[in-house]
């Protein structure tokens, strides 16, 4: 008689092993899935990657800085006299 509580403990604990390993892959099977769809959701999104946005960002600081070093160097030629160099605008034969 001393088998029998044993027993039905011991299938118990094998069943709540097998629930638990059942529970981890189901858990393992939704992340999977739940990632998959997050980036699916975020490809269609067209979003850009942060090191992509940060080589753009610093590419449009280099030109910001190109145009004011040449914006710096006409407001100096036009000082110098650029002005009167003796170029003439194209006539306009409208």
């Amino acid at each position: 008689m001393t088998q029998g509580p044993n027993r039905v403990l011991d299938d118990l604990a094998k069943l709540m092993t097998d629930a638990a390993g059942v529970a981890q892959g189901a858990r393992r099977e939704v992340e999977t899935a739940f990632r998959a769809q997050a980036e699916r959701f975020l490809a269609d999104m067209d979003l850009v990657k942060r090191e992509e946005h940060d080589v753009v960002r610093d590419m449009a600081a280099k030109a910001l800085d190109m145009v004011e070093a040449l914006e710096a160097r006409v407001a100096e030629l036009e000082a110098a006299g650029g002005k009167g160099s003796g170029r003439t605008p194209p006539a306009n034969d409208d």
